[in-house]
């Protein structure tokens, strides 16, 4: 069943220690919008303050019912003009999970400032104006480590088999459809039942789930400019482990630009993002097949790729720094508009300086 619940934020963290922690509004200026929806220089009004607090959906479908995944909305404060129809799409990484969650993991609690619904404050920064999607994976082996089954092939561990027919675009258009759908229909007629052809009715009420969520009472929704797919535009950002998802869109563009629907949504992606990304598995940590990156090229899609030592810099997976430098060179070489910044690189490499890529690009 569909559902849905507002989330609590917890208070602002404390000034990062050891170089650690979610940067609280006064340290994260809003910035003015560029294409992509990204911030521009300090300084610029914030849209802070006047955002809705975070919007849980839970098992939403996709390709088919039995691809489910929960998503965060965090929307766009009401009456921002144009900017309102740009939506960022993120893939978290390993640990990453609801706040209350985390704090409750006898590891994973000193990681909390990066929870799902941190992570999704740090993003309303750099994107205001924009609604933030926060796109949880469909499974969390022993709890830390994130395996993103509905797009992609993976392991137990959640280490890619990435194929050309997987399906993942599909499966992302049709979550967007049925999450835009549901968010639109079932906030703004609280007291009606919100109905699809691959779902059950849901109303304004909080469900409980077994991937993460807590508990959870009724409670009152509240009122928000709702998405809507009429002219919308696209940032996708992938961190660590959700970098996967990004590479798998990559390895099927070619079939999936058939589908005149997922070939409108491919036009409409403006930016994707990939942080750090890295995973258990040997190779492909990067797409480094000159003939997927040249389909890619094709697109128009304008690349960011921020990395830091803890994966680029590690003796003991010399790969990723070697993929990454070569996913760079043959994007440049099709004339790709792309940048590459590594950061932290006069640092030992952390797993705190990691996380905080998201404070940083």
């Amino acid at each position: 069943m569909w559902g849905f619940r507002r989330l609590w934020f917890p208070p602002p963290p404390p000034p990062p220690l050891l170089g650690l922690g979610a940067a609280s509004s006064s340290s994260l200026p809003a910035r003015t919008m560029s294409q992509d929806g990204r911030g521009g220089p300090p300084g610029a009004p914030s849209a802070e303050g006047r955002r809705p607090r975070c919007l849980h959906l839970s098992a939403v479908p996709g390709a088919d019912p039995q691809r489910c995944n929960e998503l965060l909305l965090l929307a766009a404060a009401a009456g921002e003009g144009a900017e309102q129809r740009h939506h960022v799409l993120y893939f978290p990484g390993d640990v990453q999970n609801y706040h209350e969650v985390m704090t409750r993991h006898p590891e994973n609690y000193q990681w909390e400032n990066w929870s799902l619904e941190n992570t999704a404050t740090i993003l309303a920064h750099r994107f205001p104006n924009s609604y933030i999607w926060v796109i949880k994976c469909s499974r969390m082996h022993l709890h830390k480590f994130s395996c993103y089954d509905n797009f992609v092939k993976s392991n137990m561990f959640g280490a890619p088999e990435h194929t050309p027919d997987f399906g993942a675009f599909k499966h992302l258009y049709l979550l967007l459809v049925n999450a835009f759908n549901l968010s639109q229909n079932g906030l703004l007629l609280k007291n009606r039942n919100v109905w699809n052809k691959n779902s059950e009715a849901s109303n304004c009420k909080s469900t409980s789930t077994s991937n993460g969520s807590q508990g959870e009472k009724e409670r009152t929704c509240e009122k928000f400019s709702p998405p809507s797919l009429n002219g919308a535009s696209f940032t996708l950002i992938g961190f660590s482990k959700g970098c996967v998802v990004l590479n798998q869109l990559l390895f099927e563009l070619k079939e999936a630009k058939k589908d005149k629907n997922i070939d409108t949504f491919i036009k409409s992606i403006r930016t994707m993002y990939w942080l750090d990304g890295g995973h258990s598995g040997g190779s492909n940590t990067w797409v480094t097949y000159p003939e997927v990156l040249k389909e890619f090229a094709q697109t128009g899609i304008t690349v960011h790729t921020h990395v830091t030592p803890y994966q680029v810099h590690d003796p003991m997976r010399s790969w990723i720094g070697k993929e990454h430098k070569k996913f760079v060179q043959i994007l440049e070489d099709f004339g790709v508009q792309v940048t590459s910044q590594i950061h932290f690189a006069n640092e030992t490499p952390s797993i705190e300086n990691h996380f905080r890529v998201h404070e940083v690009f």
